[in-house]
């Protein structure tokens, strides 16, 4: 089965960017056909699901509820996305995936970890990606991206206060140490252009079946 490979990274790390750049380099190269897609989100009722998490005007979102919110739409989103493009033979770019519920949720809302495993185990029933690629950045210049590039967007967990920010940073990295060999980390305070083709030979390197 072709991978499923996805892009992690606090707020501001540079994700959207890299995605896009590295998804035209694999167009180029690769001998298969491409899926991006992202969470949450992805299909039409995830997509629905991750207007309700994301608006900012939703002050009075429950963490537990936002949890399992996630889950819900992670769940639809593989099995009507993921699942059927891997299983015909295409690769699969997805941007955020469980690591970011646990980082997010478990560490940046400080609910707990083993629950968010729980529910999202229940989720993907061991559909864990093949490859996640992690930008790593701190939470002040990640902010600080965000409030210089696009202000005007921000959604509601952007808006949160520093030290949420900090607890997901910290959340990823003793994520990333506990999952081996499936994360592979860059270092995002890279030119675009360099963390691009960092992402493409870490990719060459783990699946060159695919090119």
């Amino acid at each position: 089965m072709t991978p499923f490979i996805t892009i992690e990274g606090p707020d501001g790390a540079g994700k959207t960017t890299l995605i896009k750049g590295l998804v035209s380099l694999l167009k180029e190269q690769l001998t298969v056909p491409l899926v991006l897609t992202r969470e949450p989100g992805g299909e039409p009722l995830a997509e629905e699901i991750r207007d309700i998490i994301l608006d900012p005007t939703h002050t009075q979102l429950d963490p537990r509820a936002e949890a399992l919110l996630y889950a819900a739409s992670r769940r639809q989103h593989l099995m009507n996305k993921v699942i059927p493009a891997l299983q015909q033979g295409q690769v699969v770019i997805c941007d955020r995936f469980v690591d970011s519920s646990v980082a997010y949720q478990g560490y940046g809302r400080e609910i707990g970890v083993e629950g968010i495993i729980a529910i999202n185990q229940f989720a993907i029933e061991d559909h864990m990606p093949d490859l996640t690629i992690y930008l790593d950045l701190t939470a002040e210049e990640g902010i600080k991206r965000i409030k210089e590039q696009r202000s005007n967007e921000m959604n509601r967990l952007d808006r949160e206060e520093i030290a949420f920010h900090e607890r997901v940073v910290t959340g990823y990295r003793v994520a990333n140490q506990k999952a081996g060999d499936r994360v592979v980390t860059i270092d995002a305070t890279q030119t675009p252009e360099a963390m691009q083709q960092e992402a493409l030979n870490i990719i060459k390197t783990r699946f060159p079946d695919i090119f």
